[in-house]
């Protein structure tokens, strides 16, 4: 029920952005006389959606005149992501059901992707130094926060050979092996 109700939202704000973007090329263009009142209706609909995106594209360097698109596009990227991650979601659900529905089924897959997720930060921050992008770097910032509570003691007891510090190498063993650990024992 709820998966052909998400299809269905995300299929309406799909169309709704599909007629936002022709409209505001319809205007913009002069296929439609933006001063008679089909033109002025449109844009008094589209322009709340339209303008913020406008600015937005102005800020980057962008041009305005393809707002539009973006809304399109952006619409059409969410609502594909909106939808895979339902059904991952209901995924997962279904697997912790599967595990008896109980509350440490839930707990043991939580802590397994919470386990990955700093697995993942450490994978991020180790091939982000190689291209010299360090924690100042507001997109590194979060892969620093999962990982430096397991990095910086080890700092501390493991010195760097030479010029390669190795203490990501072994906080990625220490983490898989507690990580194993708490699995067996959940």
């Amino acid at each position: 029920m709820l998966p052909s109700v998400l299809r269905y939202a995300v299929f309406l704000v799909f169309l709704a952005s599909a007629g936002v973007a022709v409209a505001a090329w319809a205007v913009r263009t002069r296929q439609l006389n933006p001063f008679g009142t089909p033109g002025r209706t449109l844009r008094k609909l589209t322009d709340p959606i339209v303008e913020p995106v406008e600015r937005w594209l102005v800020r980057n360097g962008g041009n305005p005149q393809n707002a539009g698109w973006w809304i399109f596009g952006i619409a059409l990227l969410g609502g594909i992501l909106l939808l895979s991650a339902a059904g991952w979601l209901a995924g997962q659900l279904s697997l912790v059901w599967a595990m008896g529905g109980s509350g440490s089924g839930a707990l043991k897959l939580l802590v397994y992707y919470a386990g990955q997720l700093v697995l993942l930060a450490l994978i991020v921050r180790v091939i982000a130094s190689w291209f010299g992008t360090f924690q100042y770097s507001r997109w590194m910032r979060p892969a620093y926060l999962l990982t430096d509570w397991a990095i910086q003691p080890l700092r501390k007891v493991v010195p760097p050979i030479g010029m390669i510090d190795i203490t990501p190498l072994i906080a990625w063993f220490a983490i898989r092996f507690v990580l194993s650990w708490l699995m067996t024992i959940l």
